[in-house]
């Protein structure tokens, strides 16, 4: 096994791809069979002397931001820019501190799940403040398993949203909901806390510009109640109007969808495999 993994992924990922891949021209008198250090370098917003440092070895702690760049220059799959985290943390030098922060909690009191089960057959879901999926309704279930959300052991709106290319065509209005969903995380707990920190490093290498430019622009608060738009692969488009509560003493959220039209009530209906009227309108 090399002593430079990282290294070595950067350079064979670089010569992986071609320069029209990369929108370039490619040139005469190409001696490599992909990008030029020079020319990822450019792509990537970094100098290529520090890309130099970074494939022979010689600097192995590049930041969450480089490796996103790096990540979007080289058209890395989501599961590639996980590759290149996990060797990027194996190689780094600087040892890992343990916080003593709080980590954002699993549990669901007793009284929170018998409000879920109250909603019913109302798609609801219960969030902790860095998006992780705690308890939802069978009506949520019905609504997002198909689209994908709630795949995985533990299920995570952001890493969805950001890192799953399933959500560009759940949410219409895709941009609004990523808007959305980082606001939440910048104010639902300080960037300084180190699970809000560390899941932000994450997801901008496994999302690159798309989640790092939207954590770095002037913060503004989250949406607490609107519309969103969604296509089911069921159901069709839905109109759901959504309302946020706020349980502070356990750092969660709560999130109700109704649906905002009379379409989107009946087809909520026929999710549910009830009869119609079930679920009204709100209006919208």
């Amino acid at each position: 096994m090399s002593d430079n993994e990282l290294g070595t992924f950067l350079r064979t990922r670089r010569e992986a791809i071609t320069p029209a891949q990369a929108g370039l021209p490619a040139g005469p008198r190409r001696r490599t069979p992909g990008l030029r250090r020079a020319e990822l370098a450019t792509l990537a917003g970094i100098s290529v002397e520090y890309l130099i440092r970074l494939e022979q070895g010689r600097d192995r702690n590049p930041s969450p931001q480089v490796l996103g760049a790096l990540s979007d220059a080289l058209q890395l799959p989501v599961t590639e820019r996980i590759l290149l985290r996990r060797l990027a943390k194996e190689s780094g030098h600087d040892a890992i501190l343990c916080s003593a922060a709080a980590a954002p909690t699993h549990a669901v009191r007793p009284s929170v799940r018998a409000m879920l089960e109250r909603l019913e057959p109302t798609p609801a879901v219960l969030l902790n403040w860095i998006g992780d999926i705690l308890a939802y309704t069978g009506g949520y279930r019905r609504l997002t398993g198909p689209l994908g959300l709630l795949d995985g052991r533990q299920p995570n709106i952001l890493r969805y949203v950001f890192t799953d290319e399933r959500a560009h065509t759940a949410f219409t209005d895709w941009d609004q909901v990523a808007d959305t969903q980082v606001a939440h995380l910048r104010h639902e707990a300080p960037l300084q806390d180190p699970h809000v920190a560390a899941l932000a490093d994450e997801l901008t290498v496994t999302a690159g510009a798309r989640f790092a430019d939207r954590l770095a622009a002037v913060p503004a608060m989250p949406r607490r109640a609107g519309t969103d738009l969604v296509t089911h692969p069921e159901v069709g488009p839905l109109r759901l109007s959504y309302e946020t509560l706020a349980l502070p003493d356990d750092g969660h959220r709560m999130v109700v969808h109704l649906p905002a039209d009379e379409a989107t009530a009946a087809a909520l209906d026929r999710l549910d495999g009830r009869q119609p009227g079930a679920l009204r309108a709100v209006g919208g």
